[in-house]
């Protein structure tokens, strides 16, 4: 049988090579390539036809997945990958192998049988399947925050979320009809749970809402002051009258602002 790697670390394309030829006398290894173009180049020419390809997900001009985009792959395919995240999953729902480095011998003894029963099969792989699940699912963002509220903790809408900054070591948050409350949790944690869409972190100490941006004021040193656009009669209260983009902030605060 021939196999074909696509590996851009040579130690571990020769540690591949040798496990190979010690696991699998009857298994040549016919070729190989370090990047995107050069497995492409490779597997388009007609005279290179490999039983199985071993294909390495970080490659040195980029990711693999480019690969099954440009040319069809007809032979099964054993991943290799240092990370197990949603590529790895997309390959078992597509039926195609893959193994964690460092390479274990018995795992690839096992994909490497796995490969000869497809071949035996007739097994292909469903290529347009495989593009489809190898797009990252889109973050599921919160849609409430669990508020402390005297003794109770109460779910907050995030859609009523105005503002959340930090004031003298406390975080607060203030909605859009005023109201505040007090929350334990880190700034930099609330902002990875939130629509990044719907808002933006403006300095190191505030958070503000899109639907809560009325008119931006330019100040000296490049920083801006945002009105908060709330309900008819509510006042910002202390702290968060008059929230202010840092200068580092500004420019992708306005394109952020302006999308």
């Amino acid at each position: 049988m021939k196999a074909f790697i696509i590996e851009d670390e040579i130690m571990a394309r020769e540690a591949l090579v040798a496990t190979l030829a010690e696991l699998f006398p009857d298994i040549t290894v016919v070729g190989s390539a370090m990047s995107v173009a050069g497995a492409v180049e490779w597997l388009s020419n007609p005279a290179n036809k490999p039983d199985m390809i071993f294909m390495d997900v970080e490659l040195s001009d980029g990711k693999c997945f480019e690969i099954f985009r440009q040319i069809r792959v007809t032979a099964p395919v054993i991943m290799t990958t240092a990370y197990d995240n949603y590529a790895v999953k997309a390959f078992e729902v597509n039926s195609v192998d893959y193994l964690l480095k460092p390479l274990e011998p018995a795992a690839l003894r096992r994909a490497v049988e796995r490969c000869r029963e497809r071949i035996s099969e007739g097994q292909t792989i469903d290529i347009d399947k495989l593009l489809a699940s190898l797009q990252p699912s889109r973050p599921s963002w919160k849609e409430t925050l669990l508020v402390p509220f005297g003794d109770h903790l109460v779910p907050l809408r995030t859609a009523d979320v105005a503002y959340i900054y930090s004031e003298e070591k406390l975080n607060h948050i203030l909605t859009r009809k005023g109201e505040h409350y007090m929350i334990d949790e880190s700034l930099d944690s609330i902002a990875s749970k939130l629509d990044p869409s719907q808002f933006f972190k403006i300095s190191r100490s505030a958070i503000v809402s899109r639907k809560a941006v009325g008119s931006l004021t330019k100040l000296l040193g490049g920083r801006l002051r945002i009105e908060l656009a709330l309900e008819p009669g509510t006042g910002a209260g202390r702290g968060a009258a008059s929230p202010e983009v840092s200068r580092s902030h500004t420019e992708a605060f306005l394109s952020w602002i302006d999308e």
